[in-house]
């Protein structure tokens, strides 16, 4: 047995041990709308410490983190410093929302923030947003499993068919049920990813120079511009320190975020996920630790693709067996899956509760919504395999633009918990307006002083909703507030 037949054939085991969890959660909880899309609201500490963390570990955790440690050295530390900021919105918002989608039936953000501002419109608004913003973010989890397939299998499985297997698995058990499903698989994926992320980090620094201390010693010596600010490739403070705000900030706003805030059985669970989440963090040290490695194996002939370094070190340089190979293909796997799931479901219950429930289906049953939903599921998935074809350069930068979208959600959705003075309309312009700087700088031209184009976005956000708030004072409104 060749060792790609060997790789191939552990992960296409695992893909049907995940595909067989997600379909024996299905209960009957998912055959109602409210079961589908928040577990009937009595989701328990553990199953939601996994799910809130397989939404952030995705295949950004395997694939893009080591390849920005390894491309850029210490502005990597970015990642970790967001996520140590995480657990404060997870504390602050959860319980809050938890408690408003538990007395007023909500069961997505738009669906709050068209109660709060009393406006269908603006719930169409926020729903748009968040689906455009999903899509990249699914993409990057179909993209990432089919590079691994590719690489991993040694193009026995080629790219396409390697994110096609992936997606239909996903979408299947998403499909059938809903977040009970997820909840499964998240448990036994979370598990797997966190025990292999620290067996690779560590195995391969010790393989390779002795370990991790002696590692880093070397690079001290060799490549010190690694180690320090702005990195090897000149990411300034400012880029390091607005790419730290937009993820923090955007990562609070993700719909997926909020959905499962709602399927909570109380906001005392969700307090105690925030104070273990860094427990979960923990495992992009070990990923992170092979980028560096990266910066010494591949001094004399860089990489290509920097998101491609875990591959290259695991199965060219520090030449393990095809079955630890088969380890680390299915722990990536599962942390592309465990996010990939999420976002086809939450994507899905978007665009038909907030999109087109306000539109052609404002008289549908509550069977026919979770109908639609399920096949939502499915075709968006299949929007953001077709997507994942073109095979995007770089995951990382994917990631970051698909947050300077989404946290221009932010002082609407504050605005909806905890500042009942802000008004529709002032909230509508600047996220508009934000949206709209936002797309200018990340498209069309480069961002000033090379800071990240969503930090320009919400600045002119804030601005814009200042200005409305001040011009509008002596004009008589009703209060927005519902609670």
């Amino acid at each position: 047995m060749t060792d790609s037949l060997i790789v191939t054939g552990m992960t296409l085991a695992y893909l049907l041990m995940v595909l067989w969890v997600g379909l024996r959660a299905r209960g009957q909880s998912s055959s109602s709308l409210e079961g589908y899309v928040a577990g009937g609201r009595h989701v328990g500490v553990v199953i939601l410490f996994f799910i809130l963390g397989a939404e952030i570990f995705s295949a950004f955790a395997f694939l893009g983190a080591p390849g920005w440690a390894y491309q850029h050295g210490s502005p990597a530390f970015y990642i970790l410093a967001y996520l140590g900021l995480m657990p404060i919105a997870i504390w602050v918002m959860g319980p809050r929302v938890a408690e408003l989608g538990r007395r007023r039936g909500y069961l997505t953000q738009a669906d709050m923030i068209a109660d709060h501002y009393r406006s269908k419109g603006l719930g169409v608004f926020a729903g748009l947003i968040g689906v455009v913003a999903l899509l990249p973010y699914l993409t990057i989890q179909i993209a990432g499993a089919g590079l691994l397939f590719q690489a991993a299998t040694d193009g026995l499985v080629p790219f396409w068919l390697g994110a096609f297997l992936a997606f239909v698995v996903v979408a299947a058990y998403v499909f059938c049920s809903g977040l009970s499903g997820i909840g499964w698989t998240n448990l036994v994926q979370g598990i797997m990813m966190i025990a292999i992320a620290w067996f690779l980090g560590l195995a391969v620094s010790e393989r390779l120079y002795g370990g991790v201390g002696e590692m880093f010693a070397r690079l001290q010596v060799e490549m010190p511009q690694y180690l320090t600010m702005p990195g090897a490739t000149g990411m300034g403070w400012g880029a390091f320190s607005t790419a730290i705000l937009i993820s923090a900030f955007g990562g609070s706003m993700w719909p997926h975020l909020f959905m499962k805030f709602y399927s909570a059985d109380s906001g005392r669970s969700l307090r105690k996920v925030s104070v273990f989440y860094p427990l979960y963090a923990y495992l992009l040290v070990p990923l992170m630790f092979i980028g560096f490695a990266g910066i010494l194996a591949f001094a004399d002939s860089p990489l290509e693709r920097a998101d491609t370094v875990l591959l290259k070190i695991v199965m060219d340089v520090a030449d393990f067996s095809p079955w630890v190979i088969g380890l680390m293909l299915s722990g990536a796997l599962a942390a592309a899956m465990s996010t990939g799931a999420n976002l086809a479901h939450t994507a899905a219950v978007v665009l038909t509760r907030d999109v087109l429930g306000t539109t052609v289906m404002r008289q549908a049953s509550d069977a026919q919504a979770v109908n639609v939903t399920r096949w939502s599921v499915l075709g968006l998935s299949l929007v953001a395999y077709v997507i994942a074809l073109f095979n995007p350069a770089s995951l990382v930068l994917l990631l970051l633009g698909a947050y300077g979208l989404i946290v221009q959600l932010m002082p609407m959705v504050m605005g909806a918990l905890f500042f009942p003075r802000l008004k529709r309309a002032s909230v509508m312009a600047g996220a508009a307006l934000g949206s709209l700087v936002f797309l200018f700088f990340q498209f069309l031209v480069d961002s000033p002083f090379g800071w990240h184009p969503g930090v320009w976005g919400l600045c002119l956000n804030l601005a814009a909703i200042a200005v409305w708030q001040s011009v509008s004072a002596s004009t008589p409104q009703q209060d927005n507030a519902t609670a």
